[in-house]
This record gives structure tokens, sequence and C-alpha cells, in this order.
């Protein structure tokens, strides 16, 4: 059978594709734009999104398995609902949803929010499925590299509680892994919940430390500005997704993302491998710099 992927031209879904390829599983992938999108021969392509009913509906056609991911966006929620919806009325119950670290807990924020109300509906709908909750991406520091390689200071308010952010590859090939253990079950499994993380938890000064190490120079912390984070998201995202992040970047400073016993054994175990750490990042940074 096939697995339908969402959000497949993203970090995330374009590993989630080239794992399920890799691991000889049909894939099919919907994207608003295909020109846009380079995929593994065999992969099919349907052009839509999560809110076009009918070719959201022709997606599912002959589909048995659904990787859902929602991009942070307004009608986040309203995507998740009706896609989860849609999959029932096909016949699908077999899911992997990417979620996020703590959704139950950091309900103030709006994506953290959603995707928890996601959780419920998965869990209350009686779909099979496997919860991924990925702490912070590490992924998402190719935005501020510039201000690290050219000014020497991290700029990300992440606070001294600590995050243990996690690689996008890493993310990926957990879900492949899922996706295929479920598809291939031959009976439906139970909801099962799984934190996704780094191997190392870090405060802002020990990201710092890092970038020093690696560069051979000293890079400076920026601190804990959250009114200065959000306007400076805002200078390049709308107004309500800078809130958002500062939002979001609260919790960071008061809680952390911090894993839970045995979370990086049981993904090591998971991949057979190390999980990729971040001062692996900064050292290919460096390197291609």
């Amino acid at each position: 059978m096939t697995i339908l992927v969402t959000g497949a031209t993203g970090r995330v879904g374009r590993h989630v594709v080239d794992q399920l390829v890799k691991r000889g599983a049909s894939v099919r992938v919907l994207t608003r734009d295909p020109s846009k999108a380079q995929f593994p021969a065999g992969v099919d392509v349907v052009q839509g999104d999560l809110l076009d009913i009918d070719t959201l509906r022709a997606a599912f056609d002959g589909v048995s398995t659904l990787f859902l991911l929602n991009a942070v966006t307004g009608d986040e929620f309203t995507q998740a609902i009706i896609t989860l919806n849609v999959a029932r009325e096909a016949g699908v119950e077999r899911v992997v949803y990417l979620s996020v670290i703590h959704a139950d807990r950091f309900v103030n924020v709006p994506h953290f929010a959603v995707k928890f109300g996601a959780e419920r509906m998965l869990e209350q709908m009686g779909f099979s499925a496997t919860i991924l909750r990925p702490s912070y991406f590490i992924d998402n520091e190719h935005t501020i590299k510039d201000v690290v390689l050219n000014h020497g200071v991290y700029p990300m308010p992440i606070g001294s509680k600590g995050i243990a952010m996690v690689d996008a590859r890493d993310i990926a090939e957990v879900a492949a892994i899922e996706l295929i253990r479920r598809d291939q079950a031959p009976a439906t499994l139970p909801v099962e919940t799984i934190n996704l993380v780094g191997p190392d938890t870090l405060t802002g000064s020990d990201v710092a430390a890092i970038w020093s190490d690696v560069l051979g120079r000293p890079v400076a912390y920026g601190g804990d500005d959250l009114a200065g984070f959000e306007q400076n998201m805002a200078s390049f995202m709308p107004k309500w997704m800078a809130y958002e992040m500062r939002l979001m970047a609260e919790r960071f400073v008061s809680e952390g993302m911090i894993p839970e016993a045995g979370d990086v054994e049981r993904l090591t175990n998971l991949l057979g491998r190390p999980l990729h750490s971040y001062r692996g990042f900064a050292t290919e940074i460096t390197t291609a710099a």
C-alpha cells in the first residue's frame, strides 16, 4: 500500500520521503507546486493542499498510512482537523503525526496548543498513531549562522534551563521507521508518543561556547532579551508569528526543552547509530563557510 506524505518539501518532509524510498516504500506526496519539488524517481506527486477537499480526497485514494506535518500558519489547526477527517473518511487509520515536545504544557504558544489538539483528536478518533514530539530543530540555526560567523554573537534567547536540539535528519528517519512499522503491521497498533531530542541539553552559554571552540574565536551569548527578539522577528515575518515566536522563547527561558529519562537511549537504539549533535552542525557550517 501507499504512504502519503504531507509537508514533503520542507526540512523534515523531504528527508522523510528519501528515507521511505530508501526503505522500498510506495510513496505519494501532496504539494502545492510540483514544479518546485524534486523527489526521487517513483514518488507519486499530487498537486493540492490540505484545505483543498477535492485534491485531498484524491490524494488519499489507495493510501494506507499518513505522515501528517503541518507548517506553522494561522490555519494550522483547521488543516489538521480536515486532513484527519478526510483520512478517516478514506479508511486510513494509520498515522504518524509530527507534533512538538511539551505540547501538553506549553499551551499558551499557539502552534503547541494546535498540535496538542491534534494529538487528542488522534486518540479520541481511534487512529493507530505514532505521535512524534521533536524539540527545537538544530536546522533552525541556519537563520542565525551569519550573526554568529560575522558578529561573534549567538542571538537566540534559549535561556539557561537547557534545550536538547534535534536534527531534522534524525526526526525524518524515526518518522520513516514508524511509518513503515505501522504500515506493515498485521493489525492496528496502540497510540504511542516518542520525544525526539538531541544528544545534549544545551543552554545559551553552552551553545556560544561550542561556536567559540569550533571557530577558534570568542562567541558571546546574546542573552534573554525577549522584547528585542520579537522586534527582530517582526522585521521579516508577520507580527502575529513574531509574537508567537516570543511566546515560545519565553517557555525556553522559563522551562527549557529537557528530555525525559531514557529519551536519548531510546532514539539511539531505534536508529542504531548516535544522534546528530549541535557540535556536528556547527562544524559543518564552519567547514562550509
